[in-house]
């Protein structure tokens, strides 16, 4: 298996490194955001996590669910986006270098707390009327509900959680196989030996390898908006039918 990792005493390096992607996370909050409570003056630091907690909280949360829902869901976005943001990091994070959410485990169970989220929400909010919203949805002619029904059930139901996880880890894996076949590449080539000619043609690898690098940076940040913004506005089909 392409990240196969070994196992020490039961937990492998993904465990421990969801187990560190977790700790930074309240690490983030704590020190960011409760500890600076008691300055007059916010850091730098604390102005940066806030920064990242007022963007979720209004551009996410509030902008996309609503004002009167929003909040409700806030602290679940915020969670997820902050997980999923460390997680891609590791990527290029030296002496890391894998993320987590390479690993399609990872993706599905959060795709899959979101799925169970947004149903939920949906059969609180409107009752059975949900499955009446979603499924058979107003001003369509009657016959036609024999191909849109199915096409609406699958698509809420099915899809939306399959394709919430897919978009996440192919994206990771892409970047991630990529960034270390570059880098690799151009280890080979500067190494080899009785080959002067080949130097140059690992270095140009090399620099390829720190513009994916850059690249990957950017990836992560909008992955982890993405998941965290899809997953916002599933909310928000559920709690809002009408929209």
């Amino acid at each position: 298996e392409l990240f196969e990792l070994p196992f020490v005493g039961g937990v492998n390096r993904t465990i421990l490194l969801i187990a560190l992607a977790a700790i930074i996370v309240v690490a983030l909050l704590y020190f960011g955001i409760v500890r600076q409570k008691s300055r007059l003056i916010p850091s730098k630091f604390g102005a940066f996590v806030e920064s990242l907690v007022s963007f979720v909280r209004d551009e996410i949360a509030i902008g996309i669910i609503g004002p009167e829902h929003g909040l409700k869901y806030f602290p679940w976005l915020l969670s997820v986006f902050l997980f999923v943001l460390v997680g891609n990091l590791f990527e290029v994070t030296p002496f890391i270098n894998f993320p987590i959410t390479s690993r399609i485990a990872i993706p599905a169970f959060l795709a899959l707390l979101t799925w169970v989220i947004f149903v939920v929400s949906g059969f609180k909010e409107q009752g059975f009327g949900y499955l009446k919203e979603s499924l058979f949805p107003p001003g369509v002619p009657k016959p036609l509900y024999l191909l849109v029904t199915p096409i609406e059930f699958v698509s809420t139901f099915l899809v939306r959680p399959f394709s919430l996880a897919v978009r996440l880890f192919a994206n990771l894996v892409a970047g991630h196989v990529m960034l270390s076949l570059l880098l690799v590449s151009g280890w080979v080539f500067i190494s080899a030996q009785g080959g002067i000619a080949k130097i140059p043609i690992g270095f140009g690898w090399f620099a390829l390898g720190i513009g994916i690098f850059v690249f990957e940076i950017i990836v992560a940040m909008l992955q982890a908006y993405i998941f965290t913004l899809l997953s916002a506005v599933y909310v928000q089909t559920s709690v809002h039918p009408e929209h």
